[in-house]
C-alpha cells in the first residue's frame, strides 16, 4: 500500500470506530508499518486539516472528531474526478493547499466503492506538462464514462462523419485540447479521438470488457506526462 492509500485508509479506520481511539501500535500492526510511520502519517493528516487528535491514557490513542467531518456524500466517481481537475487549476495559487485539503476530505467522505472507482478513473487521465484543459466541446462531454460502450459520430480532417462503437479507456489533456483514448470496434484497435471532432455521443447499455489503458502505445514522453490524482502530495 502506498502512502496516499494508507492515509485514506487511516482516516476510514478512525471514522469507522469513532469516537473510540486506535493506538499507534494497533494501527501499525493493521497497516504493517512501524509505529513511527503511523505517527508521521497522523502528523501529515493533522497538518492537512483532518480533525485527528490524540487521547492520552492507557486506553488512549488517535481519534477522529466526527463533529468536524462530512457524513457520507453521494458524489459519483465522475463528480470527484471533475472536482480534482477543477482544483488542479489552482496549482501555483495561494489556495493550492486549501484546495487539496478540501478534495481529500470530500473523497474520504465518499462511499468506499465510489472512492475506489474515482481513484481508478483518475488513474486513466493523463496530463501533459501539467495541462488541465478547461473546455471540452459540448457533444463530447457525454464520452466521460469508462466501462460502457459508446456510439459516437466522428469527423475526419475533411469533415466526413462516421459512426463508431468505442470502449473508452482514458483521457489525455495536452495544452488546450482533450483526447479520448478508446478501443475502436471498427478498427479493432486502440485509437486516439480528438474531442473537438466528436459530433455525437450515445451511451449504450452494453458494458465494455475490461481492457488496459494503452499507456505504452501513446506517443507522449513519459517525462512530460503525469496522472491525475485525487490526492495532492501531503508534506511530512
Amino acid at each position: 500500500m502506498n502512502r496516499t492509500d494508507r492515509l485514506y485508509a487511516l482516516v476510514e479506520e478512525l471514522r469507522a470506530v469513532a469516537p473510540r481511539p486506535r493506538s499507534a501500535r494497533w494501527l501499525a500492526a493493521r497497516f504493517e508499518v512501524s509505529v513511527r510511520t503511523v505517527e508521521r502519517d497522523i502528523s501529515a493528516l493533522q497538518q492537512s486539516g483532518t480533525p485527528v487528535y490524540a487521547e492520552p491514557g492507557r486506553t488512549g490513542g488517535f481519534c477522529l472528531d466526527t463533529a468536524h467531518t462530512l457524513p457520507p456524500v453521494n458524489l459519483t466517481p465522475e463528480e470527484a474526478v471533475a472536482m480534482a481537475l477543477a482544483l488542479r487549476r489552482l496549482e501555483g495559487t495561494p489556495f493550492r493547499q486549501a484546495a487539496a485539503s478540501a478534495l481529500r476530505k470530500l473523497v474520504a467522505a465518499m462511499r468506499a466503492d465510489d472512492a475506489a472507482a474515482a481513484q481508478a478513473l483518475a488513474g486513466r487521465i493523463h496530463l501533459v506538462d501539467g495541462a488541465a484543459p478547461a473546455s471540452m466541446p459540448r457533444a463530447a462531454v457525454g464520452a466521460l464514462p469508462v466501462g460502457r460502450v459508446l456510439r459516437i459520430g466522428y469527423a475526419d480532417r475533411e469533415g466526413a462523419v462516421t459512426t463508431r462503437d468505442i470502449e473508452p479507456l482514458g483521457y489525455v489533456g495536452v495544452r488546450d485540447q482533450w483526447y479520448l483514448i478508446a478501443w475502436c470496434r471498427l478498427r479493432q484497435a486502440a485509437r486516439i479521438f480528438r474531442t473537438d471532432r466528436i459530433t455525437t455521443v450515445i451511451p449504450t447499455r452494453e458494458p465494455a470488457p475490461p481492457r488496459r489503458f494503452p499507456e505504452d502505445e501513446l506517443d507522449i514522453p513519459h517525462a512530460k506526462r503525469e496522472r491525475l490524482s485525487l490526492f495532492a502530495k501531503i508534506a511530512g
